[in-house]
């Protein structure tokens, strides 16, 4: 399927600031950029790098005054429809290096908090099967509420108050999954049918030799989702990362599907 893809960002930033900016959608072998365009406007620097685990690319600027950012593009996603529940998890001593710091707690996963409900709540499955019901029992029990978390809030936070926004969902079930010794990294993406439309954030476990997307919210399905970047959780995949104070005048993002022709 193709999407159309739309971001807007400005913001106020007073003294020069230094900026990172992860908004492109990612060029793999999954995914197609068909045509993109990016306007950052005229920075005082502007320099790109590889994201994390080669997914996508850092833009790093440095400005000052107002800075507006405009990214448009139209990506194929051709993504194999693969059932990940089917699927078993890979035997820890057989983890292919980039996958083992993903079994690790982070800032914003806990996984050793979890041990315990894990075990209690999903340890009569295994693999993918795990995955499901973990993935399951938090779109069934979670409501999903603009607002209602912040940049402090973590997995063991929305655990507790059954609520959030999409990081917050992939953040308990990335928790939930590296509890049980599933590597599980956070992937941010754009994706139709996300409501409020905005930049997405999802979990990708490790199945089978393989990472495959999980959305918790139950908003969009692996095959509508063009990645931007992946890390071990919100504070790596942060759209914007502003190394002093800013103001947030309006940000708008629109993902659309494309008729085929």
């Amino acid at each position: 399927m193709k999407i159309e893809i739309s971001a807007s960002l400005n913001y106020r930033l007073g003294d020069p600031v230094d900026l990172m900016l992860q908004i492109e959608a990612a060029a793999l072998p999954d995914q197609r950029i068909l045509r993109a365009s990016l306007d950052a406007g005229m920075p005082g620097q502007f320099a790109r790098q590889p994201a994390q685990d080669g997914i996508g690319e850092r833009i790093w600027l440095r400005a000052a005054g107002e800075l507006g950012v405009r990214y448009a593009a139209r990506v194929e996603i051709d993504r194999p429809g693969i059932d990940w529940r089917t699927l078993g998890a890979v035997p820890l001593h057989r983890l292919p290096a980039e996958a083992v710091p993903y079994l690790n707690e982070s800032r914003y996963c806990p996984a050793n908090k979890f041990h315990a409900f894990v075990e209690r709540r999903f340890g009569d499955v295994e693999g993918g099967e795990k995955i499901g019901r973990m993935r399951d029992w938090i779109e069934s029990r979670f409501t999903y509420v603009a607002g209602s978390s912040d940049a402090e809030t973590g997995a063991l936070d929305s655990f507790v108050e059954r609520r959030g926004v999409c990081r917050d969902y992939a953040h308990v079930l990335i928790a939930l999954a590296r509890a049980a010794h599933i590597p599980a990294r956070m992937a941010s993406v754009y994706a139709p049918g996300v409501e409020p439309q905005d930049f997405h954030a999802v979990a990708e476990v490790f199945l089978d030799g393989g990472w495959h997307l999980v959305d918790a919210t139950g908003m969009a399905r692996a095959g509508e989702m063009a990645r931007i970047c992946v890390g071990r959780d919100a504070a790596d995949v942060s759209f914007l990362t502003a190394y002093r104070d800013i103001e947030l005048i309006d940000q708008q993002v629109t993902v659309q599907q494309v008729e085929e022709s």
